[in-house]
């Protein structure tokens, strides 16, 4: 089950140039060569052959080490790093607009193997979530396609490492009901989550922050409270809707109370979601910084308020996102010249934001009820 667990996004969708993927630089520059990322990871833990050098102005500029997400063994470190730091696991993120893309589909499905491989060699678990972002209309039948593809022909859900609940595989289905004018209708949503569970899965649905008020990010349509009943798990998305630990307080008594409440009257499990700050000035021009961490103020607050309010587990948005400047891995400061650029660690060391994350997993299970 989820109970006293602190689970992670794992986007794995980092490609370079020479990795041998063949598909060169994805999700840190563009192919006409613009930077898509805000923060640097850190991979002084990393061997040469796992590091690759990115020119940020051209190949005569400054240039930064960064990874690939194609390398079993970066895989295998990151998820070394979360048993190391108290994590237990990660969902994988897939994207259903690219299930009809035969070479991105190929690098998410072999870094989906490497994440199986590294939480059944490092005692993590996993799950595979899949982003409705982007997806045309009637398309989800792609999902329940690729999903019934990854059990017959990888095993996925049914090895020793994969997430489960009440024995069932858990898979989650991510952006259902947001207001964003998504081609995908709510009555497709409710379809796909039907098929999962009879195909004897357990389902997570990912919802918009004001799923259960009909307001804000959130559709008004009650089918999508209906589509949330039919699940086992509901986890509504935080990241940028609110900006200060206070905000994450008042958050907390206004929307994760009655949220959880919600839930537990229908039984069902509720995972919130955590984020350490949030920066998207490289692939969307915005500011710099837009949500400060303030050395980790601001994620410590979202976990205890959410332990606060009774939730028994966490969703830790993301493990790796460099690209919004959510990552909780070890990251490291720019280099001089650089700070302009790239949201910097404020002096705290690579590996602050993974002691959070497990010190939030202990308090959780200081808190979840002993059998009797």
């Amino acid at each position: 089950g989820l109970d006293g667990r602190v689970l992670c996004g794992y986007q794995g969708w980092f490609a370079a140039e020479g990795d041998g993927a063949g598909i060169g630089w994805r999700h840190w520059r563009s192919g006409r060569g613009r930077l898509t990322f805000d923060l640097l990871p850190d991979v002084g833990d990393l061997p040469p052959e796992e590091r690759f050098t990115l020119p940020i102005d051209g190949p005569d500029g400054p240039h930064v080490e960064v990874f690939s997400s194609f390398l079993a063994p970066t895989v295998r470190r990151h998820f070394r790093w979360m048993r190391e730091y108290g994590i237990d696991g990660v969902f994988v993120q897939r994207f259903a607009v690219c299930l009809r893309d035969p070479g991105t589909l190929a690098h998410h499905t072999t870094v989906l193997g490497h994440c199986r491989d590294a939480a059944l060699a490092e005692g993590r678990t996993y799950a595979v979530m899949y982003d409705l972002s982007g997806l045309q209309a009637g398309r989800t039948g792609d999902v329940l396609d690729d999903w019934r593809a990854l059990r017959t022909h990888m095993g996925i859900g049914e090895d020793s490492a994969s997430l489960r609940l009440g024995g069932r595989p858990l898979v989650a289905v991510w952006g259902i009901g947001f207001a964003d004018g998504r081609a995908y209708s709510l009555a497709e949503c409710r379809d796909l989550v039907r098929a999962l569970a009879d195909d004897g899965c357990a389902v997570l649905v990912g919802v918009p922050t004001g799923w259960r008020t009909g307001d804000r990010d959130a559709s008004a349509d009650p089918l999508l409270r209906e589509i949330a009943a039919l699940a086992d798990v509901v986890s509504p998305w935080t990241v940028g809707r609110y900006r200060t630990a206070d905000e994450a307080t008042r958050h907390a008594d206004r929307d994760w109370a009655a949220d959880l409440a919600w839930c537990r009257d229908r039984e069902i499990d509720y995972l919130p979601v955590i984020f350490p700050g949030f920066s998207w000035k490289n692939l969307k021009g915005r500011p710099l910084d837009q949500i400060p961490r303030r050395r980790g103020e601001f994620f410590e607050r979202q976990a205890a308020e959410a332990a606060r309010i009774g939730a028994r587990s966490l969703y830790v948005a993301m493990f790796d996102e460099c690209d919004e400047a959510t990552a909780i891995f070890k990251c490291t400061d720019p280099p001089p010249g650089l700070a302009d650029r790239f949201v910097g660690l404020e002096g705290m060391p690579a590996d602050h934001y993974l002691k959070l994350a497990g010190a939030a997993g202990v308090r959780l299970r200081s808190q979840a009820p002993q059998p009797e």
